[in-house]
C-alpha cells in the first residue's frame, strides 16, 4: 500500500483557505476518484506548541503503480494546479510505502476518567 499525504501550513487568510478549500478544491478530488482518502484539520500538538501545519490530506493506493497511472490523470493534475490558488502557507507532498497498518488495541485508555 501506498499513501500520498498533503501538508498545508496555516494560510494567509484561513477563512479564505477554508472556503476555497471546501467550495472549490475538494470538488475536483472527488470527481478525480482516488478512492480511500481522509482530510483533516490540525488542532494542536501533544506539547502544546504551535503546530506546523494548519491541514492534511491523505489518499492511500493500492501499490506504486496505481499511484503513477492517477498521477498522470488530468483530474489529479488539476488538483495539483489547483493548489496555487488557495495553499497561501506553502505545502508540502509526501509519498510513502504502508508498512503496517493500525491494529486494533485490546484497551482503549479513557482519557480524564481515572483508569
Amino acid at each position: 500500500m501506498v499513501k500520498v499525504t498533503v501538508l498545508y501550513g496555516k494560510p494567509v487568510d484561513p477563512e479564505a483557505f477554508e472556503k476555497y478549500y471546501a467550495e472549490t478544491h475538494m470538488p475536483i478530488v472527488r470527481r478525480a476518484g482516488l478512492g480511500r482518502t481522509e482530510a483533516a484539520k490540525v488542532v494542536g500538538t501533544t506539547d502544546g506548541s504551535e503546530p506546523q501545519f494548519y491541514r492534511t490530506f491523505e489518499i492511500w493506493m493500492d501499490d506504486m503503480e496505481q499511484l503513477k497511472l492517477a498521477m498522470g490523470t488530468p483530474e489529479v493534475t488539476e488538483m495539483r494546479e489547483d493548489l496555487k490558488h488557495f495553499a497561501t502557507g506553502g505545502v508540502s507532498i509526501l509519498v510513502s510505502v504502508v508498512e503496517s497498518e493500525a491494529m486494533p488495541t485490546e484497551k482503549v485508555i479513557a482519557v480524564g476518567a481515572g483508569t
